[in-house]
C-alpha cells in the first residue's frame, strides 16, 4: 500500500453522490464523496461515519436536523433513516463496512456502488 493524499483524491471527484474507496481495513471501506444538493431518505443496517473534510451540510434525521461543518464527525447508527443535504458543494470521508451502497434501502437514480480510486 502506498500513502493516499486525501486532498488530491478529493480534487479528482467529478460527480456528486458517487463515493470513491481510498482505503480498506478490517472489513471497513474508507470513502470520499462530494455532496451537492439533496440526497434521498434512506437507512443502512450498519453504522455509517461521516467526517466533513471541506464545506458544510445538514444531515436530516426524522428526529431533527444535525448541522455539520468542516472537521465534524457524526455517526449515523444502523437503522436510522437519514438524508444529507448540501446547499453548497461539500466533501466528506465515510467509514462503513465493505459493500455498503450509498442509497441503502432506498435504491433509485442516485445509487452508486463505490469505485476504488
Amino acid at each position: 500500500m502506498i500513502p493516499v493524499n486525501v486532498p488530491d483524491k478529493c480534487r479528482q471527484i467529478e460527480a456528486p453522490w458517487s463515493p470513491k474507496i481510498i482505503a480498506e481495513l478490517n472489513g471497513q471501506e474508507v470513502k470520499i464523496a462530494r455532496l451537492e444538493g439533496e440526497f434521498v431518505w434512506h437507512s443502512h443496517d450498519v453504522d455509517e461515519l461521516f467526517y466533513v473534510l471541506e464545506g458544510r451540510f445538514v444531515l436530516m434525521l426524522r428526529e431533527g436536523v444535525i448541522p455539520l461543518k468542516e472537521g465534524d464527525v457524526y455517526v449515523v447508527r444502523a437503522g436510522v433513516e437519514h438524508k444529507p443535504v448540501a446547499a453548497e458543494p461539500c466533501t466528506v470521508m465515510l467509514f462503513e463496512p465493505e459493500g455498503v451502497v450509498n442509497t441503502g434501502d432506498a435504491g433509485g437514480d442516485l445509487t452508486n456502488e463505490a469505485e476504488r480510486n
